[in-house]
C-alpha cells in the first residue's frame, strides 16, 4: 500500500505520504468457481471475467520487441492483453493492458509456465520484473530456469489506459506545505487541497474511476493468465500486490498454482483501507526509531549523535529549519519526509539517507537538495509519479467506504500524531481525497479460502513499516493450508528480493516444486547494513 508500492509516491496535495511475491495446459481456460461469484454478489462480473478469459486464451499475446521508449531491451518482449473496462459488460468498452516477458532460462524440459509479478502500490508497474533475468539477479536465478518472468501495468497504470488527477509538473512542484498542521487554518487549507485533488481525478479520469478496483485488477490478472496460455496462475505479489493476490485467490481459488505473497497488506475488511493507513503510522514510527538506533551506533561514521534522542534532535532541527526556510528554496518538511521515509521502508536506504543527513549537518546543503528536491526537467518521471499517485488514490478510495466526516479524521490523526509523529499527518493528507471521493465506494471482498486453493507461501518481516506484521498473520489465518515464513527482528519492506538463504531457499523450493515446510518457519534477519 505502494505502496503501497514499493515506495509511496509524493502526494500532489501537501506532502509526501507513505504508505501501502502441475503441468500447464497451453490455451486451456478454467471457468471461475460459481461459489466465488455468488458469495460476493458478483455473478455478472464472474461471467464477464470468464468470457474475457476465453477470448484472451484464443487471442494469445502478439509478442514483439518492446517500444524503445519503454526502456526494456531484447530479449524482453512486450505485448497487449485486452480486457473489459466493466466486467459486468464484457461486450462493452475495452482497454488494453501492457505486458512483457522473458523466456525461462532452463529450456523446454524445465519450463513450468509463466510467473506473473506485481510490485505493489496501488499504482506500481511490474514491467521491470523480467529485467531480473537480464541483470542476472542471483536471488531469482533458480526460478528463472523454470518460469517465463512476466510483468504488467495494471489498469490505469503506465501504458495501460493511464489515469491522471493533476498536471504532472504541478504535482511535483516544491516546496509543498508542511504536513503537520499548526492551526485549524492549516487543516482547512489541507482539506481544500484534498477535495480539489478528488475533483481533479473526476475531471481528468472520471470514466475510469468506477472501475479502478482491486477486484477488477484481479479479474484482469486472470485474463492475463489465460492470454499467456497458462491453465493456472503462478504469481508473486509484494506489498499491495499481496492484497491483489489475496483477492485473486478468493475470486479464483481453483486458478492458483503457486502464489508467493511478500510483505502483506492486512486483508480484513475492517482494515481496508482507512484503518490500514492508521496502522502504518504506528509501524513507521517504530521502524524510524530502528533506523535512528542504527545511525547512533554508527556515530563514528555519521556524526549525528550516539543516542536515538540525539539523532531525533538533529531531525527536528532540520525539520524546523526547512519549515522556516526551505533548504535550497525547494526542500521543506514535506520533501524531507518524502526522502527520509525511504529509510524506514528499506534497509537499502539506511546508508544513503544517513550519508545525506550527515553531509547536511556538516554543512553540505546541496546533497540534500539533490536527494530530496523534485527534478522539474524529468517530465517522464514526473508523469509516472503523478500517475502512480492517481492510481493509488483511485483504487484505495474505490475499494472501500471511507469516513466522510472530517471530525473522524481529525480525532484519529490528532491522537496518533502525539505518539507517532513521523508520518501520521502526511499520510492523512495523502488519503483525505477519499473523504470526498466522486466515484462509488464499495464493500471490500471477504478474503477467504475457496475450493481448490493450494498452499500459499506468505513471507513477512516482523518490523515492516508499510505493511505491519499483523497483516501476514491475518492472511495466514484466512488462507487455510498457507505457510508463513517470518523474518524476525527485520523490517525491510519486500523480503523476497533480499539475500537471506533461510528465506530464499524456501521460496525457490516452493516455486520449483510446490513444497513447503510442514509448519511455519522463523528465520533470522538478513544482514544489517554497514556504513
Amino acid at each position: 500500500m505502494t505502496g503501497m508500492t514499493a515506495t509511496r509516491r509524493a502526494a500532489a496535495l501537501a506532502s509526501a505520504g507513505a504508505l501501502v511475491t502441475a503441468t500447464l495446459i497451453a490455451g486451456a481456460v478454467v471457468a471461475p468457481s460459481a461459489s466465488a461469484g455468488t458469495r460476493h454478489g458478483q455473478d455478472r462480473e464472474a461471467r464477464g471475467a470468464a468470457i474475457a478469459a476465453a477470448r484472451a486464451a484464443k487471442a494469445g499475446v502478439d509478442w514483439k520487441d518492446c517500444p524503445e521508449d519503454w526502456g526494456l531491451a531484447a530479449p524482453i518482449q512486450c505485448g497487449w492483453v485486452t480486457v473489459p473496462l466493466d466486467y459486468a459488460r464484457p461486450d462493452g468498452k475495452k482497454i488494453r493492458l501492457a505486458v512483457d516477458r522473458i523466456g525461462n532460462t532452463g529450456g523446454a524440459d524445465a519450463r513450468q509456465g509463466s510467473l506473473v509479478y506485481n510490485p505493489g502500490g496501488p499504482g506500481g508497474s511490474g514491467l521491470r520484473f523480467p529485467a531480473r533475468v537480464t541483470s542476472k539477479n542471483a536471488i531469482w536465478a533458480n526460478a528463472a530456469k523454470a518460469y517465463d518472468f512476466v510483468g504488467f501495468d495494471p489498469r490505469g497504470v503506465g501504458h495501460s489506459a493511464p489515469i491522471s488527477c493533476v498536471d504532472p509538473q504541478e504535482f511535483v512542484k516544491a516546496p509543498k506545505a508542511d504536513p503537520v498542521p499548526d492551526s485549524e487554518a492549516d487543516k482547512r487549507a489541507q482539506r481544500k487541497l484534498a477535495a480539489e485533488y478528488a475533483d481533479g481525478c473526476a475531471e481528468r479520469s472520471g470514466w475510469m474511476l468506477p472501475h479502478m478496483t482491486t477486484p477488477n485488477t484481479a479479474r484482469d490478472l486472470d485474463v492475463i493468465r489465460a492470454a499467456l496460455g497458462d491453465r493456472k496462475l503462478n504469481y508473486v505479489g509484494v506489498s499491495y500486490g499481496t492484497y491483489l493476490g489475496a483477492v485473486y485467490g478468493t475470486l479464483f481459488p481453483g486458478h492458483v498454482r503457486r502464489m508467493v505473497l511478500d510483505s502483506v497488506v492486512n486483508p480484513s475488511k475492517e482494515k481496508i483501507w482507512y484503518q490500514a493507513n492508521l496502522d502504518q503510522d504506528v509501524a513507521f514510527e517504530r521502524r524510524w526509531k530502528d533506523w535512528q538506533d542504527w545511525v547512533a551506533k554508527n556515530d563514528a561514521t555519521f556524526h549525528l549523535g550516539d543516542t536515538r534522542a540525539e539523532v531525533q534532535a538533529q531531525w527536528l532541527k532540520l525539520r524546523a529549519t526547512a519549515e522556516k526556510n526551505p533548504v535550497g528554496g525547494v526542500v521543506g518538511p514535506a520533501e524531507l519526509i518524502g526522502f527520509f521515509q525511504s529509510a524506514p521502508y528499506y534497509d537499502s536506504s539506511w546508508v544513503p539517507v544517513a550519508t545525506v543527513f550527515s553531509a547536511y549537518v556538516a554543512g553540505d546543503t546541496q546533497a540534500l537538495v539533490d536527494a530530496a528536491a523534485p527534478d522539474l526537467s524529468d517530465t517522464a518521471g514526473n508523469a509516472s509519479s503523478e500517475n502512480g499517485n492517481a492510481v493509488y488514490t483511485a483504487v484505495e478510495c474505490a475499494d472501500a467506504k471511507w469516513p466522510t466526516d472530517w471530525r473522524t479524521w481529525d480525532r484519529d490523526n490528532t491522537r496518533l500524531h502525539k505518539d507517532y509523529p513521523f508520518l501520521t499527518w502526511s499520510n492523512a493528507w495523502m488519503n483525505l481525497p477519499c473523504a470526498t471521493w466522486p466515484g462509488p465506494q464499495r464493500t471490500p471482498v471477504t478474503v477467504r479460502t475457496g475450493k481448490g486453493l493450494p498452499a500459499v507461501l506468505i513471507v513477512q518481516s516482523t518490523r515492516d513499516a508499510a505493511t505491519p506484521y499483523e497483516g501476514a498473520v491475518e492472511l495466514h489465518k484466512r488462507f487455510r493450508g498457507s505457510r508463513l515464513i517470518t523474518e524476525k527482528d527485520a523490517g525491510s519492506h519486500g523480503v523476497t528480493n533480499l539475500t537471506n538463504p533461510c528465506v530464499n531457499t524456501r521460496v525457490d523450493t516452493y516455486l520449483l516444486s510446490g513444497g513447503t515446510d510442514r509448519s511455519d518457519v522463523t528465520c533470522a534477519p538478513h544482514a544489517t547494513p554497514k556504513p
